[in-house]
């Protein structure tokens, strides 16, 4: 019984907005399922398909007659709860200099593997969504994916734009046989400077709780906080089957500080922040 799921997670800013687009496989063994969520600053939808096209020559993903790739997204849906429609192009990505799951990559059976494709890009285009009209001149992208069977218990996953630079952090419970801990992959861009905090380079949960985090790996430090969330459902993966729910902050108010010593790199609050915190 071969249980998986793929996702990629899609996210563009208009500078006021976040939406973001997650087009996503799934098997629980038996039955093979095919989705799209499109989750806005006003809520979240969920899209069914017959069947995924993934291009690996092209790095396309087809839906119907919905496309998404580096290059941009072309959007053709209708349903009862959605209609959207539109396309966008997306250029001058910011790829990290090497995977960010370091030697974790390697590991065949873990619950859930990160990949992520670009920490920034420009968006430019136009997406309706039920009427509303979404117009993207040099916005902000985001490109990142998961696969594996299923998501991590407990994590926490964030990710900002900020003036001059990108950062994702995200901290979650990893079984392994017999034994768990928590992992934690984190990469900052400043003004092309790549930073990146890790499990495999020593990086540690100093503290987590209320919706906030601090890590720490020898002298630097990164702590994320949520303020003020505006939290919808999306699905997700559990043994390959989209039967648990989760829910994020598209654009909400969250606060960053990444620290250097006594040095701060950066310090910044954004009401254009993503946000998932499941800890209980």
């Amino acid at each position: 019984m071969n249980r998986f799921f793929q996702g990629w997670y899609f996210k563009c800013s208009t500078g006021s907005e976040n939406i973001a687009f997650i087009p996503a496989v799934h098997d629980n063994g038996t039955d093979r399922s095919v989705s799209l969520q499109i989750i806005t600053n006003n809520g979240s939808f969920s899209i069914s398909f017959p069947e995924i096209v993934f291009d690996r020559l092209q790095n396309t993903i087809r839906m119907g007659d919905n496309t998404f790739s580096p290059k941009g997204i072309r959007l053709a849906v209708q349903s009862e709860t959605i209609q959207a429609h539109g396309s966008v192009r997306f250029s001058n990505h910011q790829q990290l200099t090497r995977d960010i799951m370091g030697p974790f990559r390697y590991i065949p059976f873990m619950q859930c593997s990160h990949k992520i494709y670009s920490m920034s890009h420009s968006v430019n285009g136009r997406i309706t969504i039920n009427g509303m009209a979404y117009i993207f001149s040099d916005g902000d992208g985001y490109l990142e994916g998961d696969k594996g069977y299923s998501f991590p218990s407990e994590y926490l996953w964030t990710q900002c734009h900020f003036p001059g630079g990108s950062l994702m952090l995200s901290a979650g419970d990893i079984p392994m046989p017999g034994f768990h801990f928590t992992g934690i992959i984190a990469a900052i861009i400043i003004d092309g400077q790549e930073y990146r905090l890790a499990t495999y380079s020593g990086a540690r949960v100093q503290c987590m709780g209320n919706h906030s985090i601090t890590i720490r790996q020898g002298k630097y430090s990164l702590s994320a906080k949520l303020i003020q969330q505006k939290a919808f459902p999306l699905h997700a993966p559990h043994k390959g089957d989209m039967s648990r729910f989760i829910r994020e902050s598209p654009s909400c108010i969250a606060k960053y500080h990444f620290s250097l010593g006594d040095t701060a790199l950066l310090h910044f609050q954004s009401d254009l922040a993503s946000f998932e915190y499941e800890y209980h």
